[in-house]
C-alpha cells in the first residue's frame, strides 16, 4: 500500500497535519517531502528496525495500524528536527489520530 500511494498519501498526511495545527512548518512541500521519503524508508525496512522504531508508541491506541505508528513516530523523533517544521504540537494520541483516517482512506482504496 505505500508503495503504490506513498506521494498522495505524503501529501494528505502532510496537509492534515498543518490543517490540524498538529505541525507549524515554513515550508509545506518541504514537510511533504519529508514523508514522503519516510514513506519509501518504510517499504524497504526490515521487520526488526520497523518494530524498535514503532515501540515506544504501541500503546497509543489498541489495536494500531503499523503504517499510522510509524508515520506517528517519524513526526515525533524525526520531523521535529527538520529544518522547517518550527513546532509540532498535541499528544502522541493526537498525532496519531489526525495521520490514521488518512492511512486507513488509501488503505480502502487498495482494498477496493
Amino acid at each position: 500500500m505505500v508503495r503504490n500511494h506513498a506521494d498522495m498519501l505524503s501529501n494528505t498526511v502532510s496537509m492534515k497535519l498543518v490543517e490540524n495545527e498538529i505541525i507549524e512548518t515554513t515550508n509545506k512541500n518541504g514537510l511533504q517531502a519529508q514523508i514522503a521519503k519516510a514513506l519509501e524508508q518504510l517499504g524497504q525496512m526490515e521487520d526488526f528496525d520497523l518494530d524498535y522504531k514503532i515501540a515506544p508508541y504501541r500503546q497509543v491506541v489498541s489495536n494500531p495500524n503499523v503504517v499510522t505508528l510509524y508515520l506517528t513516530a517519524f513526526v515525533i523523533e524525526d520531523l521535529i528536527k527538520n529544518r522547517d517544521v518550527v513546532d509540532v504540537y498535541g499528544s502522541d494520541e493526537d498525532i496519531y489520530h489526525c495521520i490514521h483516517p488518512q492511512v486507513e482512506r488509501f488503505m480502502a482504496m487498495e482494498k477496493a
